[in-house]
């Protein structure tokens, strides 16, 4: 059934693609034989209706996609020269009359949307209906007039496929330039206006938009003040320079101005009038500027009369130096040029509100990633659940390639990798080594994150042991986790980004840690009171409750998919006397010597259970009746071998007797499998003990 589905596929899809190249071959053929016969007008008028109509159809289809392909803009584009070469025929009535150009602009139209392959099957395409149409409807084939008319369609389509891809690489490169210098011109900004204190690395481009956000109100907020000011005092020209102290220099933040011929500067910090106010750290007034006077920002003289230049302070450091100038020679009053120090004052302090607006978005950006994560962990139950949260977590704060949760054994003084995230990194799972031997030792011996910001050397430095090593990166950040002040383990996280955990990035992994530490705290106390819940204090081995749900849910598997399974119940022979002779301490070493025997001998997939007392149980899934009383002989067998130890120092040894019952010959159910097996095991008792009974019918009827 699933060949045939795919085969009707298959051919679904080949019609698909052959379709329009047959409709165009069709049609095609109807052109060539109206152009031969000339059949009744309406009948070539119904053929060029349906080639336009086929040329709309497969338009239309091609806009509705997404992306088109080789093979939709070579339908296409055959249709298109199929209807120049048929509008071509019907008005020269030859394709050697003064429309044939018709055929080069079609061929031209078509490589400039259609793919490189397309246009050139295209091409081929006109290429042979121009000899079918000769041969079977203008009297013969002649080369002469085909060649030159195959090497202009072909020089056509050819020339406008790369004169229009090599102009469209330049607009795109073009255009990335200019946002690489928009990006750039931004970044710098947002340095000097210190929007940005310290790298930042968000996974979703937070940080990118906070900053030219805030860099795009800043402008406005500074170029409505200068025209303002520009207005109430009839100025040439309002500009403000923001002092770079990284570079030392002065640039135009923003301006206002009549002027078009303006220098865009970076300007040094004892450029004229510039470095006169950074000197003083006054007000600087000029009236009546001579002719050939220049000021920094024009690039020739200064055509203005007077200008003042005041500077602009926050938390008493100069930023900016705020330069308003005027055609007329009167120097400017004392009113005025308090305006003037009114504006910078006013350009300083949006400077300032963007910087604690921009602070408080990144506040409000990076508690929505710890909510989010604390919501994460909350849902955690289990220490890979935890681990998985705590990457995805991390992944929002910082890119983040490989990440291992590392757990301390206080007692051993041993660390084992008990969680992993990464590609090939797998091998680490479940590697234990000794403490003090690198950084995920030291982390939690400082209570501080590892390595000195991030910057990891593989080749100088151990992160696990000296034969345990993660993948080679640049970045890596050993965390400690502790809860309450006690040490539970690390989590490692590395980038292959260089830098990838700057300063914001480790406070919030910082915080991330913590709840880590809880949620793992958490996930340790749930698995050990589900293991109460499910195994024996005494033996390790699952509890009778938890027997009982594993054997139904094997026997309904056994039901649903037809395989056998087997039931051992074992219990040691007098263990009464064991109990009395040496005492309960004796008993119970024997008990749990017979639980490891049992689990040593089963397989990873067998359930072995402690049912009560001195009896065990275990479930045997795919086993049959041979292999469960070979595995009965074996626990037997090693049981009588080993020699125990009284407090009092005497030696004795214990047998025990196995029952053994299968499914389904021995019952459908787990109450009738379990019945069937301590029958067996009654057998083995009355039999002398120190056996192992397969049950039968005689059994249960001695049962």
């Amino acid at each position: 059934m699933d060949t045939l589905v795919a085969l009707v596929l298959g051919l679904r899809r080949a019609l698909r693609r052959i379709g329009p190249f047959t409709l165009a071959a069709v049609l095609a053929a109807l052109s060539v034989l109206d152009a031969r016969w000339r059949p009744h007008q309406a009948v070539s008028l119904g053929i060029a209706g349906v080639i336009a109509g086929a040329i709309v159809w497969r338009a239309l289809r091609r806009r509705s996609l997404r992306q088109a392909d080789d093979w939709r803009d070579a339908a296409l584009g055959m249709l298109v020269v199929l209807g120049c070469f048929d509008l071509v025929t019907h008005l020269d009535g030859s394709l050697d009359g003064r429309f044939y150009p018709v055929v080069y602009l079609g061929l031209a139209a078509v490589s400039a949307f259609a793919h490189p392959l397309g246009a050139l099957a295209a091409v081929a395409f006109g290429a042979g209906l121009e000899l079918a149409l000769r041969e079977l409807a203008f009297g013969g084939l002649e080369l002469a007039p085909v060649a030159p008319h195959a090497g202009f369609a072909l020089a056509f389509g050819v020339l406008n496929i790369v004169l229009l891809r090599v102009e469209m690489a330049r607009l795109r490169r073009a255009s990335h330039g200019e946002l690489r210098a928009e990006l750039r011109r931004v970044q710098e900004e947002a340095e000097s206006y210190r929007l940005l204190q310290a790298p930042r690395e968000t996974a979703h481009g937070d940080e990118e938009r906070l900053v030219r956000s805030a860099v795009e109100e800043i402008r406005l907020s500074v170029l409505f003040a200068l025209t303002l000011l520009r207005e109430a005092l009839g100025l040439h020209t309002a500009v403000l320079f923001w002092l770079d102290e990284g570079r030392g220099s002065f640039r135009i933040s923003e301006l206002s101005s009549d002027d078009g011929d303006l220098a865009e500067g970076p300007f040094g910090t004892g450029s004229g009038i510039l470095g006169a106010v950074l000197a003083q750290r006054a007000p600087v007034a000029l009236a009546d500027i001579h002719a050939s006077f220049s000021l920094p920002y024009y690039r020739g003289p200064a055509p203005v009369g007077s200008v003042a230049a005041v500077p602009g302070f926050e938390h008493g450091r100069l930023r900016c130096v705020l330069v308003a100038d005027r055609l007329d020679p009167r120097a400017f009053s004392a009113r005025e040029l308090g305006l003037v120090e009114q504006a910078a004052r006013l350009c300083v302090r949006a400077v300032r509100n963007e910087r604690v607006f921009a602070q408080l978005e990144r506040t409000k950006v990076d508690q929505g990633k710890l909510y989010r994560a604390a919501q994460a962990l909350a849902a955690a139950t289990s220490e890979a659940e935890v681990v998985d949260a705590a990457v995805a977590s991390a992944r929002e704060i910082a890119h983040v390639d490989f990440a291992a949760c590392t757990a301390l054994d206080r007692q051993a003084r041993r660390h084992e990798i008990r969680a992993l995230s990464g590609d090939g990194v797998e091998a680490l799972r479940g590697q234990r080594f000794e403490d003090n031997t690198g950084l995920v030792s030291m982390a939690l011996k400082s209570g501080h994150a590892l390595p000195y910001k991030g910057i990891f050397d593989a080749g100088q430095q151990v992160v696990f042991g000296k034969d345990l090593a993660p993948p080679p990166m640049p970045s890596l950040l050993v965390l400690p986790l502790f809860l309450h002040d006690e040490p539970l383990g690390t989590l490692v996280l590395g980038s292959r980004t260089p830098g990838g955990f700057g300063d914001g990035a480790r406070a919030l992994l910082d915080v991330l840690a913590s709840h880590v530490a809880v949620s793992l705290s958490n996930a340790r106390l749930v698995r050990k009171l589900e293991e109460q819940a499910t195994t024996d204090g005494l033996t390790g081995a699952l509890n009778k409750r938890a027997l009982l749900d594993t054997a139904r849910d094997r026997i309904a598997a056994a039901k649903r998919f037809g395989r056998r399974l087997s039931v051992l119940v074992t219990d040691i022979d007098h263990f009464k006397r064991v109990n009395d002779t040496y005492g309960h301490d004796a008993g119970d070493v024997v008990i749990k010597e017979l639980a490891q025997i049992h689990i040593r001998a089963a397989r990873t997939n067998d359930a072995v259970a402690r049912f009560g007392g001195e009896e065990f149980v275990v479930v045997c899934d795919e086993t049959d009746e041979r292999g469960a009383l070979q595995l009965a002989e074996r626990i037997r067998a090693e049981l009588g071998k080993k020699v125990f130890k009284a407090a009092t120092g005497e030696s004795f040894q214990c047998t025990c007797s196995v029952g053994i019952a299968t499914f389904p010959d021995a019952g459908a159910s787990w109450e009738q499998l379990f019945k069937a097996a301590d029958a067996a095991l009654y057998a083995s008792k009355r039999g002398g003990r120190n056996r192992a009974t397969l049950w039968s019918k005689r059994h249960h009827v001695a049962a």
